[in-house]
């Protein structure tokens, strides 16, 4: 964007330091009831029955076949987020959504010390081996498994396979409990990029949003996540030189 373009844009109006922080100090206060709103929606969750799972469910890893109970690697909960896959297509063509929420997911030292795992479980049945390339093309580093069909159909049972799914699990000896589910934008917990534009004067730019006029946002129908092409996460590998041959038999 030109600084030209940029120029355009509406802005806030200009006032002094103490309206400003006056305004803000106003703000503040339903920030932190925001806060305390979301701590007592957290607190709800805590008490949420649980259901039991089959934790014999087969899965795939690089090792080989595992079973839902081995994700854990022996920690006591498990957040999985499932995936969206579209098997036998190119890099450029798999979910920009997943691969955005995904590409947030770094450092896992400090769940681990609360004694959770957190996996991938690609929706990407017989076909591990694009999953895996495509983990490596993103430079991931977390534990990736791909799902069967037909455990897909029992750990999902009743929801919709093929879309992303952000599963909490509770393991009691060898018996496994789904506490709770989410998917569509309460995945969003999973990154800090929306979080972070959220602060920002512009926010998200996206269609939706209730921003004063003037204010730059996408236009209706315009992709929030892929830009020329591809995923927008694609973009830094891509130009980094990494490839993004799944063996699919096109790049």
């Amino acid at each position: 964007m030109s600084e030209a373009t940029a120029n355009q844009f509406a802005a806030p109006e200009i006032v002094d330091r103490t309206t400003f922080q006056a305004e803000l100090d106003a703000l503040r206060v339903r920030e932190k009831a925001h806060s305390r709103d979301g701590d007592a929606l957290a607190a709800a969750r805590r008490r949420l029955p649980m259901v039991e799972v089959d934790g014999a469910t087969p899965l795939i890893a690089d090792r080989g076949a595992v079973t839902l109970l081995d994700v854990f690697e022996g920690r006591r909960m498990l957040v999985a987020y499932y995936f969206m896959w579209h098997a036998g297509r190119r890099a450029a063509e798999q979910c920009e959504g997943c691969s955005l929420y995904t590409s947030q997911v770094r450092e896992l030292s400090f769940l681990h010390s609360r004694d959770v795992t957190y996996a991938t479980f690609c929706q990407a049945p017989l076909t591990h081996d694009e999953g895996t390339r495509y983990r490596d093309f993103m430079g991931w580093e977390m534990p990736w498994y791909s799902a069967p069909r037909e455990s897909l159909e029992t750990l999902l049972v009743g929801r919709r396979v093929g879309m992303m799914h952000l599963v909490c699990y509770l393991r009691q000896g060898s018996r496994v409990f789904e506490t709770y589910w989410t998917t569509r934008r309460g995945v969003e917990v999973m990154g800090n990029s929306y979080p972070l534009l959220d602060l920002t004067v512009y926010g998200r730019q996206e269609a939706w949003e209730d921003s004063p006029p003037g204010w730059p946002q996408r236009e209706k129908g315009q992709h929030a996540y892929r830009i020329d092409g591809r995923p927008i996460v694609q973009w830094p590998r891509v130009k980094a030189g990494y490839s993004d041959d799944l063996g699919t038999g096109g790049r």
